[in-house]
């Protein structure tokens, strides 16, 4: 029975997380535009998301008839799986799945994300939705080997695969300080990987009405929707946890996830002002930003690292 709840116990939370995210980016942006944000429904507006979650699942969904029927109602359902997934070996502080390679299990299912978007594209058929979704991938591709490399990076400065491990590393110093060229373009990169503002290139309004998901109304959008800002929360947890991880105290371990909790908040509000301070990239300064600056930096840092490599854990490198 406890084995059974303990998924529920893990997706509920983050479900009302991403909600009230949705309402936190309106009151930010709302503030740093000069207006209100959502005031009506409820004090202040806080029932806000869950008036729209009401609207969106209760709408008729609308289904293209030359659309590809059975890929087009799994797509959006698969992006959520993925995205509630990849949250498993996360200590917060108990671990749903304990395992010695999380940080690759992270990596391998992140990339299962591109599937989703692509299967959405393609199934709409749609020469918009196919535009995005290709644009989509290939920028999400784009990021992935720089988010690789810097990872790589990072295990061989801890010493070790697992998120317990970067925990242990952290106690005297955070990674922040002696890789900070590492955590600038990790970041940027999560930007793009999430395809948040200035990389909202899969859903450029001006050029592709919306992007993949332009076919989407209903459940099944509210489906993308909820994935897009569950991985924003994900990645910016795995953030803390790499950079800035709290310290490991075992005999206060709500200590541990109020600390990962309030910087994973810091970085999602910085998430927010970005979108409102900086106006979109064009498609081909984004593909030269990551092969032509990240790429070559991140590569010359690994073999920096690998030729020399030093554990900050005190353990000897990972072979």
């Amino acid at each position: 029975m406890i084995n059974a709840l303990n998924p529920l116990l893990l997706i509920i939370p983050i479900l009302l997380a991403v909600a009230f995210l949705t309402l936190a980016e309106r009151k930010v942006l709302g503030y740093m535009q000069l207006r209100k944000g959502p005031n009506i429904i409820g004090p202040m507006g806080i029932l806000q998301p869950i008036a729209d979650g009401l609207k969106l699942f209760i709408k008729e969904p609308i289904r293209p008839s030359t659309s590809s029927q059975t890929m087009f109602i799994l797509t959006p359902m698969m992006a959520l799986t993925l995205s509630l997934t990849l949250w498993t070996p996360i200590p917060m502080p108990t671990p749903i799945l304990n395992m010695n390679l999380s940080i690759l299990f992270i990596l391998a299912l992140s990339s299962l994300a591109v599937y989703s978007i692509l299967g959405s594209g393609w199934a709409s058929n749609s020469k918009y939705a196919l535009i995005g979704a290709l644009r989509a991938v290939a920028q999400t591709i784009s990021y992935e080997v720089t988010l690789g490399l810097i990872l790589l990076c990072t295990i061989l400065l801890s010493g070790g695969f697992t998120l317990y491990n970067f925990m242990i590393t952290q106690e005297l110093i955070w990674l922040l300080f002696p890789a900070w060229p590492m955590a600038m373009m990790w970041y940027i990169s999560t930007l793009a990987e999430t395809n948040r503002a200035p990389f909202d290139l899969t859903e450029g309004e001006s050029e592709l009405v919306s992007g993949f998901n332009v076919e989407y109304a209903g459940g099944p959008f509210a489906l993308f929707f909820l994935a897009e800002y569950s991985n924003i929360l994900m990645m910016n947890t795995l953030s803390t946890i790499l950079f800035l991880s709290p310290s490991l105290n075992l005999a206060h371990p709500e200590w541990i996830t109020t600390n990962l909790m309030f910087k994973t908040m810091i970085l999602s509000t910085l998430f927010l002002w970005i979108r409102a301070s900086y106006p979109r990239f064009r498609y081909d300064q984004l593909m030269h930003l990551v092969w032509k600056n990240f790429l070559p930096l991140v590569l010359t840092m690994t073999l920096i690292y690998i030729s020399f490599p030093i554990s900050m854990a005190g353990l000897p490198p990972q072979t």
